[in-house]
């Protein structure tokens, strides 16, 4: 089983069985808690279903335990939270417009977009399959979404709010929600060039976003607060101390960092120009979570992270601001937002890349190079989450699953876009294809190997950099064509 089964389980545990002043100083088990308040409640209300399945479960000290009734409760509370996650879908569905005619109900933007959010495969696995609550977080946040392009500012802002408050790392794509808020329902009207109208700011909305702010924050972090833990709550919410990657690297650019960084040392060891004994052996390729340093090349501090983040969402937040385009600029930022925060954030999840896949399935069905964009980035961020199923049984589940998904995918958006050119080029093609040698190398041929006892990494770093590739040119790709079209926006006003 997924070690998140334990993770979920002992939380079930800590905050059924402990004070609210002892949860977020609770060490008993090695994996602490580490959301933010909401997510805690959230499992204290699991708690007391779980208790009429197996109150064993709920025992703090009971470390790996995994009855079947335990798993069955989990395995149900994911599906039993998902519904949210469809009812989110369902909501943004709404929002498209049908300007798009389709003979076939199967070719319908709306129904094709249901589909990539509803089967998505990198949400099937890690939810139903490795286990965890994405689905249930990711309906709060498309929710909220799909109420912004309503128009119903306050209640996705409400939303939002709550969903920061349940998973933290929501706060990379903060910055689209707060300058959309601002320049949408702030600034209630603009000139004729789309400029700002500064006399039409409004304190009042401004208030009232300020106050759903607070309250949700009160809400959450007040008790704490009063009971002067909150530096604690803070510390296990951000553990910097472990490390730059996590112990499958995610396909970022430190994936390709630290790859270079290995190059370099391996270089330097055959031309004797550094001392095999000074180095430590595995630094970043032990599997480990834990803090290392670099041999070559400078090593890489959390400021030094949260700089390069910063700089990578600055462009797409000044083009929202200047530019916005009503909803569609707003999810453009979102998914740059949370595509830069991949790219370069500190102790990065592989699972991470489904926050900016997921928005991006929006975009996918309303312009081609949008769709083309996310076919890259699917397909390559899907096939960077195989190494969370690494037994053999599930071999044969993931590659069927991914199969379906993508040749879904791929023929449903060409038949969206069959009069427009080709939603890839010939190298775009030739890259996605090389993922097939790739995936038989790592799962087939590489274990024949007496490689595998001297180098057990060597499948992981393959796939991390190789998809690295792909989602870097993917990022790039799409921030050319969101600055591209402000240009072109612009040109035409004037």
């Amino acid at each position: 089983y997924s070690t998140d089964f334990e993770v979920h389980r002992n939380w079930l545990a800590i905050t059924h069985t402990l004070p609210l002043s002892q949860w977020y100083y609770e060490e008993t088990s090695e994996w602490t808690l580490d959301y933010p308040p909401f997510f805690a409640w959230f499992e204290y209300a699991l708690s007391h279903i779980a208790k009429y399945f197996d109150p064993q479960m709920l025992v703090v000290e009971n470390l790996n335990y995994t009855s079947r009734a335990t798993i069955f409760f989990q395995r149900l509370s994911v599906i039993f939270t998902d519904s949210l996650f469809i009812y989110a879908v369902h909501e943004c569905c709404r929002c498209i417009n049908g300007k798009r005619a389709a003979k076939d109900i199967l070719e319908k933007p709306t129904f094709i977009l249901a589909v990539l959010l509803l089967w998505n495969f990198g949400l099937l696995i890690v939810d139903h399959i490795h286990f965890q609550y994405n689905g249930f977080l990711f309906g709060l946040m498309l929710l909220s979404v799909a109420r912004l392009c309503q128009k119903r500012y306050l209640e996705g802002a409400l939303l939002f709010a709550v969903l920061l408050h349940f998973k933290h790392i929501y706060m990379y794509v903060a910055p689209a929600y707060g300058i959309y808020l601002l320049r949408s329902y702030c600034f209630t009207a603009n000139n004729a060039d789309g400029s700002l109208k500064w006399r039409s700011f409004s304190f009042l909305h401004v208030t009232l976003l300020g106050l759903i702010v607070c309250l949700v924050s009160a809400l959450s972090l007040g008790p704490f607060l009063v009971l002067g833990q909150l530096p604690q709550v803070i510390s296990r919410l951000f553990p910097f101390k472990r490390g730059l990657c996590h112990a499958y690297w995610a396909p970022n650019f430190w994936a390709l960092y630290n790859a270079m960084d290995k190059a370099l040392t391996v270089l330097g060891l055959k031309c004797n120009f550094l001392d095999g004994t000074k180095i430590p052996k595995a630094s970043m390729t032990g599997g480990l979570v834990q803090e290392f340093q670099h041999t070559i090349l400078p090593s890489v501090t959390p400021l030094a992270t949260l700089i390069c983040t910063f700089l990578a969402i600055l462009p797409s937040v000044f083009c929202l601001w200047f530019k916005p385009q009503g909803p569609r600029g707003f999810l453009q930022c979102l998914v740059l937002c949370a595509l830069s925060s991949f790219m370069f954030g500190w102790h990065v999840h592989e699972k991470a890349i489904l926050l900016a896949i997921l928005p991006l399935s929006l975009l996918s069905i309303q312009r081609a190079k949008d769709a083309g964009i996310y076919l890259i980035l699917a397909t390559t961020g899907h096939f960077s989450l195989f190494p969370l199923l690494f037994t053999p049984p599930e071999l044969p589940i993931k590659i069927l699953l991914m199969l379906l998904f993508t040749v879904y995918s791929f023929s449903s958006l060409k038949s969206l876009f069959r009069r427009e050119k080709p939603l890839l080029n010939w190298l775009e093609t030739i890259y996605l294809i090389q993922l097939v040698p790739l995936e038989i190398f790592c799962e087939i041929i590489f274990p024949l190997t007496p490689w595998k006892q001297h180098f057990p990494f060597v499948p992981l770093l393959l796939t991390s950099v190789y998809c690295a590739l792909g989602i870097t040119y993917a990022w790039l790709k799409l921030y050319i064509s969101v600055l591209t079209e402000r240009i072109s926006v612009r040109q035409k006003a004037e």
